[in-house]
C-alpha cells in the first residue's frame, strides 16, 4: 500500500504541472471579440513598438509557442496567433518579452539560450543510448552494461529538468518583469482581465518545466516495455 501511495505521489508531481499549465491555458482561451486584436497582431505591434521590426511573427504547428533567437522569430501556435483570447494575448506578450530580453543583451537569456542548445544535444545522446542499450546487452551478454546505459539515459534526461529549473528566472522575468507591466499599465487588457492574464503568464513561465517532467515520464514508460 505504501508503494502505491508513493507511486501516486510521484505521478502527481510529474503530471500535475503539465495538467495545470494546460488547464490554465484552456480556461482562458475562449474567444473574446471585445479584444482589440489577435495574439499575432499584438505580437507584431509590440515588436514594432520596441523597435524590433526585424523580428518576424509566425505560426507554428510544432514546438509550441516560443521565441527563436537564431531565426529572430516569435512563433505562436495557430490558436494563439489567430485567436482573440486572454491566453492568446498573454502568451504573445510573453514570447515578445523574450525577444526584448534578447535585444537588450540579457545575460540570463544568453545563458538560457546556450543551455537550450546543450539540451538539444543531450536529448539526442540520451535517445541514442536508450535505443542501443538492448543491442549492447545482447552483444556483450552483460546485463549490467545495459542497465548502466539506461541509468545514463535517465540521468541525461534529468539534466534537462534541472536546466529548466535553473532558467526559471528568465521565464518569470519575461512574464512578470516585462509582459505583465506591458499588459497592465498600457491598457492592452481591461483591469478585470488582469487576474486571468496573470495566471496565463504564470503557466507560460512553467511550460518548459512541465514539458521536462513529461519527458521523464515518457522515458519511464519506455523502460516498462
Amino acid at each position: 500500500m505504501l508503494y502505491l501511495v508513493v507511486a501516486l505521489l510521484i505521478l502527481a508531481l510529474i503530471l500535475g504541472p503539465q495538467f495545470w499549465v494546460r488547464h490554465v491555458m484552456d480556461k482562458h482561451a475562449a474567444d473574446r471579440p471585445d479584444l482589440p486584436g489577435t495574439g499575432g497582431e499584438l505580437a507584431r505591434h509590440l515588436l514594432d513598438r520596441f523597435g524590433l521590426d526585424s523580428v518576424a511573427v509566425e505560426t507554428t504547428a510544432a514546438g509550441g509557442d516560443h521565441y527563436d533567437p537564431d531565426a529572430r522569430t516569435v512563433r505562436l501556435s495557430p490558436g494563439n496567433h489567430d485567436g482573440r483570447s486572454i491566453t492568446a494575448v498573454a502568451v504573445a506578450a510573453h514570447e515578445v518579452a523574450h525577444a526584448v530580453q534578447h535585444a537588450q543583451g540579457s545575460r540570463l537569456f544568453s545563458i538560457r539560450t546556450g543551455l537550450a542548445r546543450f539540451l538539444g544535444m543531450v536529448d539526442k545522446v540520451a535517445m541514442v543510448i536508450l535505443i542501443t542499450a538492448p543491442v549492447v546487452m545482447i552483444l556483450t551478454r552483460v546485463p549490467a552494461v545495459g542497465l548502466f546505459q539506461f541509468g545514463a539515459a535517465l540521468a541525461l534526461l534529468g539534466i534537462g529538468l534541472v536546466v529548466h529549473l535553473v532558467t526559471l528566472p528568465v521565464e518569470f522575468d519575461a512574464s512578470f518583469g516585462k509582459a505583465l507591466p506591458i499588459l497592465q499599465h498600457d491598457n492592452y487588457l481591461h483591469p478585470d482581465d488582469m487576474p486571468a492574464a496573470r495566471g496565463v503568464l504564470r503557466a507560460a513561465a512553467m511550460t518548459y518545466v512541465a514539458a521536462s517532467l513529461m519527458g521523464l515520464l515518457n522515458f519511464l514508460r519506455i523502460l516498462r516495455r
